[in-house]
């Protein structure tokens, strides 16, 4: 079977992907390619939540995540506004779950249905993260590929998950279409590409951006607890190392030079 992946812009594969339907909010449905700006406002505070500001090509605000203090709530709980403040979605994290599923509700109405859930296809090695808009009538299925810690990642409309949810015949050519992508944001001015924290949502026609926005808060949580996970796992090496007598310039070091030296990596 082939499968083709479209990112022409404007295609009808996109304006499917859509479902012709906001997800969300269809204000947030521009007709034309958009790229919004999203600054992450870090919280140096351990166990803390950061928010976000999102800005249209004009420079005015459109959604806005706040920021929380360390309690175990904010940790499970992410509300996506707009400008003026307006719940547009809450998302919850589903506990247990090691696929870190996490669910979608209109507003701040927690005793409804999910309209979406978002989730991690594998417990371990590497994975995608698959978010599922649950329908009345049909169900769509988006796959992230890439690296969101990178910035550099496509959100990705998969029309065979989709119709095998459904239950519908598929056809020879499965369709994917690429909606949105996020990247680094370069400072026209200047010329340089801007820190991590100031970033590109960049939105195919018709697509529902406080959807995407809404991923995109997921995609930070589980990308996230990986660091981590990985940071655990570094600090833990790194006092191995301490205990077998490996000195390191200043008292710390990379990873990767740590295997290095200890003969694990050549």
């Amino acid at each position: 079977m082939e499968t083709v992946v479209n990112n022409s812009r404007g295609s009808p594969a996109a304006a499917a992907a859509a479902g012709e339907a906001a997800i969300v909010d269809e204000r947030f449905c521009f007709e034309e390619e958009t790229h919004l700006t999203v600054h992450k406002t870090s919280v140096f505070v351990p166990g803390a939540s950061d928010g976000f500001i999102v800005y249209n090509p004009a420079g005015e605000i459109i959604f806005r995540v706040d920021s929380y203090g360390p309690d175990s709530a904010s940790k499970d709980e992410l509300v996506l506004m707009d400008s003026t403040g307006k719940s547009l979605v809450t998302l919850l994290r589903k506990k247990p779950s090691l696929h870190q599923r996490w669910e979608g509700f209109l507003g701040e109405n927690h005793d409804q249905e999910p309209i979406f859930s978002i989730f991690k296809s594998s417990i371990i090695g590497q994975f995608n993260v698959v978010a599922v808009v649950h329908g009345h009538d049909s169900e769509k299925e988006y796959h992230v590929e890439g690296s969101f810690v990178q910035r550099c990642c496509s959100i990705v409309y998969d029309g065979q998950a989709a119709a095998s949810h459904n239950n519908s015949e598929s056809s020879s050519t499965s369709s994917k279409e690429i909606v949105a992508e996020i990247k680094r944001k370069v400072d026209p001015d200047r010329n340089i590409m801007l820190g991590k924290d100031v970033f590109l949502l960049c939105l195919k026609p018709s697509v529902d951006a406080a959807f995407m926005m809404a991923l995109l808060l997921i995609l930070d949580r589980i990308s996230g607890s990986d660091s981590d996970m990985n940071d655990s796992f570094s600090s833990q090496f790194v006092g191995d190392a301490d205990e077998l007598g490996i000195r390191t310039r200043h008292g710390n070091c990379s990873l990767y030079s740590l295997l290095r030296r200890t003969g694990i990596l050549w």
